[in-house]
């Protein structure tokens, strides 16, 4: 197997002995548009979407935001992140619709190794995470290399999700546990809370 194919499939490899990393234009593209006026000109946005794998009209990123490649960055439709958003892209991350991501949320795929003489060889692993439809990840959350995350599912600020997140719940901690299911009261009453929003607004 290639470097590159090592690196997909989350085998070990050799992070500077992968062919054709566009570090320099990602890096690049990260810095025109965290330097960039966002709020009065998209440019350096469009620029920098034309570099993720998948990256819808409607999405909001805001700056400064790092990842390491962009092609392996799959967004999903209305997605929100607020500012210091880092992805450590080195195997692919999905999200699903409906995302809305916190301040200072980090996401890395890349993992080294436990043994102190294998990873004195600079060797790495990577592993996709996955995200799932309406989630929301408050701040300064950290999710670590092969997690998934279901549907329907909040994540507390300051969490560090170690392990897989099951949907239509609400999840914190270090390491990130399951707190409780979400609630259909709680549901219901945020309906309400809609509803009188929605009369105040006519």
């Amino acid at each position: 197997m290639s470097e590159r194919e090592r690196m997909m499939a989350g085998k070990l490899y050799h992070p500077y002995k992968v062919p054709d990393n566009p570090w320099a234009t990602i890096r690049a593209a990260c810095k025109k548009f965290n330097n960039s006026d966002f709020w009065e000109d998209k440019t350096a946005l469009d620029e920098l979407k034309t570099l993720f794998g998948k990256a819808p009209d409607d999405m909001v990123l805001t700056p400064p935001f790092y990842c390491d490649h962009g092609d392996r960055i799959y967004f999903g439709k209305h997605f929100y992140a607020n500012t210091g958003l880092t992805i450590l892209d080195e195997n692919d991350v999905r999200f699903g619709d409906d995302i809305f991501i916190g301040p200072h949320v980090s996401i890395y795929t890349a993992g080294h190794p436990i043994d102190k003489e294998v990873r004195r060889l600079d060797l790495e692993y990577a592993k996709p995470v996955v995200i799932g439809n309406d989630v929301w990840i408050c701040g300064n959350v950290v999710i670590n290399p092969g997690v998934t995350v279901g549907d329907d599912v909040v994540i507390a600020s300051g969490s560090v999700v170690t392990k897989d997140i099951p949907s239509h719940v609400i999840a914190g901690g270090n390491p990130c546990k399951v707190i409780r299911a979400i609630k259909e009261e709680e549901r219901e009453d945020w309906k309400r809370q809609l509803e009188d929003y929605i009369e105040e607004q006519k």
